[in-house]
């Protein structure tokens, strides 16, 4: 699975949450390979998008059509200066990789510190998380070989999350997490408290 993470401040969230619903009603049924995206704007007015598509082939192809270019510099104006893109291949889906339903969502990121050992934790089974922590629906994680990542949380309720994350992890999960992401300080974590979902989440 192909992400591309799109962040940026915006100048104008309600019209950017109409350019979203436009792409869906106008140019998502010829978009091949996509499969879903989740997005919104933080309370700082930081927007982020985590779109997913089959294969980096398939998102380029969607970006070269006319219709996209077009959206595009449409939306990029509800933005104050140029947004970033990140593109990643090597992405996966946990716990069925969250859903359309979450009254929350959370997106992280970073730089972890050993990039294979945290692709080998986040492609782990995560039939324990669910019984921990049963707020959590599901959730994505990519990352590129140099440890940058992009992990997106999906959660039945923002207060079922804060309540949530005061439940201690399991020692060993703990360790073997610290181990993968080391010094977690520079990691940046985006609210989306009102989520905009197209797709499939």
């Amino acid at each position: 699975m192909f992400i591309q993470v799109l962040q940026g401040r915006c100048t104008d969230a309600d019209r950017l949450r109409k350019q979203m619903d436009l792409w869906d009603e106008t140019i998502a049924g010829g978009a091949d390979g996509f499969l879903g995206s989740t997005g919104g704007v933080t309370d700082d007015g930081t927007a982020v998008a985590v779109v997913r598509f089959e294969s980096r082939a398939h998102a380029e192809a969607n970006s070269a059509r006319p219709e996209q270019d077009a959206w595009w510099r449409e939306t990029a104006t509800c933005f104050d200066g140029e947004p970033s893109f990140a593109d990643y291949d090597d992405a996966v889906a946990w716990l069925g990789g969250g859903s359309n339903d979450a009254g929350f969502v959370q997106v992280m990121r970073g730089k972890a510190a050993d990039a294979d050992a945290f692709r080998a934790f986040s492609q782990q089974p995560m039939d324990g998380l669910s019984q921990m922590r049963p707020e959590i629906i599901g959730g994505t994680t990519a990352i590129a070989d140099d440890g940058d990542f992009t992990q997106t949380i999906y959660f039945t309720s923002e207060a079922a999350a804060r309540e949530g994350e005061q439940k201690p992890m399991p020692a060993d999960v703990e360790a073997e997490l610290k181990k993968a992401m080391g010094d977690m300080s520079g990691t940046a974590f985006y609210d989306l408290r009102n989520p905009w979902f197209s797709g499939t989440a």
